[in-house]
Order: C-alpha cells, then sequence, then structure tokens
C-alpha cells in the first residue's frame, strides 16, 4: 500500500462535514451566493475521504470558499429530499447517481444539473488540490 500524504496537516479540530436534509434547498443556497453544491460522498473508515474531507473541503468550507456537504454511501436510514422533492436516503441517492468509489466529490446547481466533471478517488494526491479548483472554477462558470 502506498503511502499518501496530504500537502498540509491535517486540522486539530477536524470533523465531518454536514449532510443535509435537502439536496435542493442546500444548492439553492449555495447558487444564492453564486455556488455550486459540492456534494461528496464518503464511506466509514475511508482513509482517502477523510484526506479530501480534512485536507481540502472543511478548510475551503470553513473560509467560506465553498458549501460542501457528504452522502454516506451506506446510510439508509437517514431522509434525505433529493433534487426532485421526493424523499430517499443518502445510500440510495448515491446509488442513482452511480457514485460507485468514495469519496466522489460532485457540483451541482440548484436545479440538479451537475456543472462540472466529478473527482472519483485521489488518482493523484499531489494534484488533487488543482484539479478540485479546476472543477469549482468549471462549476462556477456554469452555474452563472
Amino acid at each position: 500500500m502506498s503511502d499518501i500524504t496530504a500537502p498540509t496537516p491535517a486540522p486539530a479540530t477536524a470533523q465531518a462535514l454536514p449532510t443535509p436534509t435537502s439536496l435542493r434547498g442546500a444548492a439553492q443556497a449555495a447558487a444564492a451566493r453564486g455556488e455550486p453544491l459540492v456534494v461528496m460522498t464518503t464511506l466509514a473508515g475511508c482513509p482517502y475521504c477523510e484526506i479530501v474531507r480534512n485536507h481540502y473541503l472543511q478548510p475551503m468550507r470553513r473560509e467560506g470558499k465553498v458549501r460542501a456537504v457528504q452522502l454516506d454511501v451506506r446510510d439508509r436510514s437517514g431522509n434525505l429530499q433529493g433534487f426532485d422533492g421526493q424523499m430517499t436516503t443518502p445510500a440510495d441517492q448515491a446509488r442513482a447517481w452511480k457514485a460507485r468509489f468514495t469519496p466522489t466529490v460532485m457540483f451541482y446547481g440548484p436545479d440538479g444539473r451537475e456543472l462540472a466533471e466529478r473527482l472519483v478517488g485521489i488518482a493523484v494526491p499531489d494534484f488533487y488540490g488543482e484539479y478540485l479548483e479546476a472543477r469549482l472554477a468549471e462549476a462556477r462558470k456554469k452555474l452563472k
């Protein structure tokens, strides 16, 4: 197994991203600020999810640079309102999106349309930040 090091040390108070109760509501709130909704699929114990969450999405979220949430691909009990207004679970939503790998980072507009290519896994950790910034720039441009 290869040693993957993140570009910055993990924050001392690392914590999970919020899980939305409504994707539509979360995306509308993000769009009102000119931002796409960034959704990461996650799995308990996934070390790559921790890297993406703690070294990229959570710091960007704290600085107000992104509106990011997470969905646990095994959560079959949580109530989640989809973009279409129908109730589902995080697990069923991830399956509907065909987000089979964790982490998968997706970028959505308020209508539920994906605005940029997904980031699936961490192929090249040294460049992950640049890939994320490029996808965010693409999503922001399409949001306008």
